[in-house]
């Protein structure tokens, strides 16, 4: 998390007062560390807790010290600094020459750095702002407990206020801050929750331990009763240089800053883990609707066969529905318990492994073919006897179409006419009727016995099924060299023939493809369907769309079969209702 957590303290002398800061870098080490803190040849007393390296580092100046200090330094001045600077007082929080704290997150290669103010001037103004608002303007009724505040210049601050009991203070009690500051606002108030138990958390720590010792110096020597004894005289004239105490004097813990190095450091790690960006995609895709709509008719066809009695269906019958595909065995097999797992080891043998593959396999010119009918919605029939090579050329194809225009048949002993399905799978004796082997509206895939074994070059090692067929596309409208065709189809070759482009990336590519066209689809539907303009702006449309050639104005006539019954009943009941007419009108 991009942010600096930081302890404050108000000094009775020079008001509020940054004492230790932790921030977060992701390169070296700022501007006050040296080369030697980068190389790590000064760090010591290395640990490891939690994923993250504990170590010190040695800086080479530092600009609380004052004296070393030059004058464009962030830091404060000597003159600004409390009695007696040269000791820990209340205004400081390590002494000089002190190493400070960095931590080296593995995982992610992020440096937790600690010391007493930022090193970079725009943070320690910041931060100095921060510090000064948290103790005097921005405070919480009762003066104890969080508050937001900031802006888009100076960033937005997570503030809680608390005291720690102090025998010598006035008021028996000092008054601290911690901060949180980042220009999210959002992931700020976001993590309010979140930091606000975890802050909560080191303070009651810290008072408890200030508890300790103001009971035990209470008892020694009980200061309200020896105040109260004393002659009046102004509270700041009688201090004397102890009253200034440190908060490692005030809780006894000469590792407290340490400590709390550690405990910031894994706030601002585990602030940022918690919360995560994810990309939203809007509303549900067309393929998304039609799988919950196939999911819930499915659902309610069992619900009906578990109240009723099942009924034996003919053997030669073949259930189909749409974007998935179910088939019988004979009576004989039934009783198998393979036959009934059919689909799933067909999903386990990949002989096509991509749509890239299947080209380099049947050709180009082959290849073209085949994809121009399955886009066009004509019926593609598969023959052959290894019913695996059909399956898992089905599961390659209908990567091309949306799911609602998918029907398949994988395997039948006879043949289906082409409106119960798109995808059919034959046996090789299985008689096609001469009209469909010279229709335009079906393309014939034959998977025959290769003469010789090279005829399809090898490109992977376990390849070798491949070479013993030998692959026939025919149709009775062959899809000509020159001809145009779908603008998707030509998308898709330039996409497979780019070797710079992998199978996953081509395979998110199909995916943009597709939802652009059933996009330009539920316009053409609206446009022709719901609001049933005429044939000429109609045409309007289509040229405006980019789809006005022959080719593009079947595939989208096609596709318009696979738009969900739930987008399509959501448009003619918003044309039905009178507020939408009487928009219209």
């Amino acid at each position: 998390m991009n942010a600096i957590v930081a302890l404050c303290h108000f000094c009775e002398l020079h008001g509020p007062r940054t004492l230790f800061c932790t921030e977060v870098l992701h390169s070296p080490l700022p501007q006050g560390a040296s080369s030697g803190d980068i190389s790590g040849q000064n760090e010591q007393a290395e640990e490891e807790e939690g994923g993250i390296q504990m170590s010190s580092r040695i800086r080479s100046h530092s600009p609380a010290e004052g004296a070393s200090a030059d004058s464009s330094s962030p830091g404060p001045k000597k003159s600004d600094m409390c009695e007696a600077s040269v000791k820990i007082c209340g205004c400081r929080s390590l002494a000089g020459g002190h190493p400070g704290y960095v931590s080296h997150d593995k995982e992610t290669s992020i440096k937790y750095v600690s010391h007493q103010h930022p090193n970079h001037p725009q943070l320690f103004s910041i931060v100095r702002q921060a510090c000064v608002r948290s103790l005097s303007c921005e405070v919480c009724p009762g003066r104890e407990g969080p508050i937001f505040f900031g802006d888009e210049q100076h960033g937005f601050v997570f503030s809680h206020t608390f005291f720690i009991k102090d025998s010598l203070a006035r008021g028996f009690q000092r008054w601290y801050s911690i901060i949180t500051i980042m220009m999210d606002r959002i992931y700020l108030i976001n993590s309010w929750p979140f930091l606000l138990g975890k802050i909560r958390g080191i303070i009651d720590e810290l008072q408890g331990k200030a508890l300790k010792v103001f009971e035990a110096e209470q008892y020694g020597c009980p200061q309200r009763a020896q105040r109260m004894n004393t002659a009046f005289t102004p509270f700041l004239h009688q201090r004397n240089g102890n009253a200034a105490r440190s908060l490692t004097s005030l809780t006894n813990d000469e590792n407290l800053w340490a400590c709390l190095h550690t405990s910031f450091a894994w706030l601002l790690k585990a602030c940022g883990s918690r919360l995560t960006e994810k990309l939203l995609e809007g509303a549900p895709t067309e393929d998304t609707l039609v799988q919950m709509e196939k999911l819930a008719d499915l659902k309610e066809e069992s619900e009906g066969w578990d109240g009723s009695e099942e009924e034996e269906k003919p053997s030669s019958q073949l259930d189909v529905v749409e974007g998935q595909e179910l088939s019988k065995c004979s009576p004989e097999t039934s009783l198998m318990p393979d036959c009934n797992s059919w689909n799933v080891a067909h999903r386990r043998l990949s002989v096509f492994r991509s749509l890239r593959h299947m080209r380099q396999v049947l050709g180009a010119s082959a290849f073209r073919m085949l994809a121009w009918h399955v886009l066009m919605g004509n019926q593609v029939i598969w023959k052959a006897r290894d019913t695996d090579l059909v399956q898992s050329a089905f599961d390659v194809l209908r990567t091309m179409l949306p799911v609602g225009c998918v029907r398949i048949i994988p395997y039948s002993d006879q043949y289906e006419e082409a409106y119960r399905c798109n995808f059919l799978g034959l046996s090789p004796h299985v008689q096609i009727p001469s009209h469909i082997l010279s229709s335009e509206f079906a393309v014939l895939v034959e998977v025959r016995t290769a003469t010789r074994s090279s005829l399809y070059p090898t490109l992977f090692d376990d390849e070798q099924s491949l070479n013993k067929y030998e692959f026939v596309v025919t149709s009775g409208s062959p899809v000509a060299a020159d001809r145009v065709g779908p603008t998707i189809l030509n998308k898709i070759e330039a996409a497979l023939t780019n070797q710079n482009l992998s199978v996953d990336v081509v395979d998110q590519c199909l995916v943009c493809l597709k939802e652009e066209w059933m996009n330009k689809v539920k316009v053409l539907f609206k446009f022709t369907k719901v609001d049933s303009r005429p044939k000429e702006d109609t045409q309007k449309l289509l040229s405006i769309l980019g789809a006005a050639e022959e080719d593009n104005v079947k595939l989208l006539k096609f596709w318009m079969t696979g738009l969900s019954k739930t987008y399509k009943s959501h448009l003619m009941s918003t044309v039905r209702s009178p507020t939408s007419s009487e928009s219209r009108n």
